[in-house]
This record gives structure tokens, C-alpha cells and sequence, in this order.
């Protein structure tokens, strides 16, 4: 684990499956971490893995899936935490 990403998604990206789709790739990219929404609309992720895994989770984050519109995608590279246990899908 080399790289920590806080991230913050705006547009059209609830009830589109933008958590659930994002929990898919970052277990294919073998990141760790979490997502869920927030009560204004956005949808909120911490990742953590290899800084290219993480890279390339945050570059998916600004499409998403085919039925999201991502307007703004807010990044924050912190340090790891080591984080572990796959990546899950949070209750707002």
C-alpha cells in the first residue's frame, strides 16, 4: 500500500449504481477502501492501494458507469493507512 485518495463526485451519481459499480472496479484493481453517498447528492470514497491501482480507480471515478453524469470529481491524496479487507459499500 503506497497511496490514499479521498474522493468526492458530483452530478448524477446516485440511484444510477455508481457504488456498486465503483466497489466492482476497485476489487478488480485489487484496491481497498469504501464508498457511499451523501445526503447532498455526491457520492464520497476513500481508496487505498498501489498508487496505479488508486490512479487508475479515481480515473474510472470521473465517468462512473454508463448511467451516471459526473460533473466534478474532488481528489485528496493522503497517506496509507494500511487499510485492508476489500473495498465495501457504506450507509450514508
Amino acid at each position: 500500500m503506497d497511496a490514499r485518495a479521498h474522493v468526492v463526485v458530483s452530478g448524477r451519481v446516485q440511484g444510477v449504481c455508481f457504488r456498486g459499480a465503483m466497489q466492482e472496479e476497485a476489487r478488480r484493481l485489487g484496491v481497498s477502501g469504501w464508498v457511499r453517498n451523501l445526503r447532498d447528492g455526491r457520492v464520497e470514497a476513500e481508496a487505498e492501494g498501489e498508487r496505479g491501482a488508486v490512479e487508475a480507480l479515481v480515473a474510472w471515478a470521473h465517468g462512473g458507469p454508463p448511467s451516471a453524469r459526473v460533473d466534478v470529481v474532488d481528489v485528496e491524496w493522503f497517506a496509507p493507512r494500511g487499510e485492508g479487507g476489500g473495498f465495501v459499500v457504506r450507509r450514508a
